[in-house]
């Protein structure tokens, strides 16, 4: 039994999410598979309360196994360090995503989107949840879409 326990906890653990880079593929998806995007303005390498909500709610078992089936997960991302520069495609593609629902350069910013790109919540900054209540707030948007 305590076998099962440890290989169950690995598997959750290891367990990791899809986060897209490229706001197209992400609409298309979107539209695809009848969900909304959450969009994660971050910077990885210099901003502690992006590491921290990386870390603490998106690595959440909570929202790994939520976010899998039922929201697409995008993420633009503004690293400073050189060895993790991003190609000039993506950084493109990243401020012209800060351009339209980022011009403030808030950090971490994270949003809900429709299919189509209309914003229908955001949350500035670490947000004052669990990860699980964080879940719970975007389930209790997506539920209400269907």
């Amino acid at each position: 039994m305590k076998l099962l326990f440890i290989l169950f906890s690995l598997l959750v653990t290891t367990q990791e999410n899809h986060w897209l880079t490229n706001f197209d593929e992400a609409k298309k998806t979107a539209a695809d598979k009848h969900e909304m995007i959450l969009l994660n303005f971050s910077g990885s390498d210099w901003c502690g309360p992006c590491m921290r909500m990386r870390r603490e709610i998106f690595q959440s078992s909570a929202f790994i196994s939520f976010s899998n089936d039922h929201i697409v997960l995008l993420n633009a991302d503004f690293p400073r360090s050189k060895k993790n520069k991003l190609s000039k495609e993506q950084e493109a593609m990243n401020d012209q995503l800060a351009e339209k629902y980022n011009p403030e350069g808030k950090f971490p910013f994270t949003l809900l989107l429709t299919a189509e790109g209309k914003i229908v919540k955001s949350w500035e900054g670490f947000p004052d949840a669990s990860p699980s209540a964080f879940v719970d707030q975007i389930k209790s948007i997506t539920d209400s879409g269907k």
